[in-house]
């Protein structure tokens, strides 16, 4: 996988990302979401790459990055954090100002990018996903019971971390077939490979079950004080044509509501599709960047 991508481990100041890298033009960085790596991008990466600069990363407590100990008030795992992570990844390799791409918790990771250094992106995309305000509370029945991990991973540890860690591929694949995933011959065998060795490190099920506490706590708090606030930069909110969430929450309503500047567009599949549908992912990317004069 990622043949031709220069791989880098970045200090941004007490923990390291993992990232790779390639391609000339303007710089674009894709987060992956939960629970995989940057071997998310495989297939989606080498075509943006053929006209821009693509950096993938994996967030802080997943991959190959940094797995700290969650702290008491969960501040080190806040989309804050990892937001502030990866800008850091960015000047780290000269990259002042740039494109970012947020699937499912890179998402999240992407809009409090948005909010915190409009400066520095261009634009923001995000792939399958409501503002995790607007999840939290506008949930009901059929919501939480699709999106159980999101009141099962913020429970206090151990109490998650023991149960995921009696067996972690046997959660982690259910989570992939739960969301949408078809079965796991719907996977690419190496990026499959790659989701397991890294799950079933105990630091990041620890790690990412601090991300759910984060997310139900802290990151709520960063939210409730930025609700009035309506990003600027060119926005696309991009789902699957058959995926879960279409059918839960109206995402277009929901990004409206917190972008001044927002498109939107569909591509075949269900949650999985940067990876399932990658080059028709690619393709409303490049139209987006395209669009900008990127």
């Amino acid at each position: 996988m990622f043949e031709g991508f220069e791989r880098r481990k970045i200090d941004v100041g007490g923990i390291t990302v993992n990232c790779v890298f390639a391609g000339q033009g303007e710089p674009v960085l894709l987060l992956h979401g939960y629970p995989q790596n940057l071997a998310e991008w495989a297939r989606l990466a080498p075509l943006l790459a053929q006209r821009r600069t693509v950096v993938c990363a994996d967030l802080r407590g997943y991959g190959d990055s940094s797995k700290p100990e969650g702290a008491p008030d969960h501040a080190n795992y806040a989309f804050r954090a990892m937001a502030a992570d990866q800008v850091a990844v960015m000047q780290s390799l000269g990259h002042t100002r740039f494109h970012v791409v947020g699937h499912d918790r890179g998402g999240r990771v992407a809009h409090r990018m948005a909010l915190d250094w409009p400066g520095q992106i261009r634009s923001l995309t995000v792939l399958d996903l409501v503002p995790t305000h607007a999840l939290y509370h506008q949930t009901n029945k059929q919501i939480a019971s699709t999106y159980w991990q999101w009141y099962f991973l913020p429970r206090p540890a151990p109490f998650p971390e023991k149960l995921i860690g009696a067996d972690p591929d046997y959660y982690f694949e259910n989570c992939l077939v739960s969301m949408g995933g078809k079965g796991l011959d719907q996977f690419d065998p190496d990026m499959l490979a790659e989701y397991r060795r890294c799950w079933r490190d105990p630091a990041m099920i620890h790690a990412s079950c601090c991300d759910y506490r984060a997310g139900a706590s802290i990151d709520l708090e960063h939210d409730e004080a930025d609700l009035h606030v309506k990003l600027a930069c060119p926005t696309l909110a991009v789902w699957g044509a058959d995926g879960l969430m279409r059918t839960l929450m109206d995402i277009e309503a929901a990004w409206r509501a917190r972008c001044a500047n927002l498109r939107v567009a569909t591509v075949p599949g269900g949650h999985w599709f940067p990876e399932h549908a990658a080059p028709e992912t690619a393709r409303v990317l490049r139209e987006f960047f395209d669009s900008l004069g990127a």
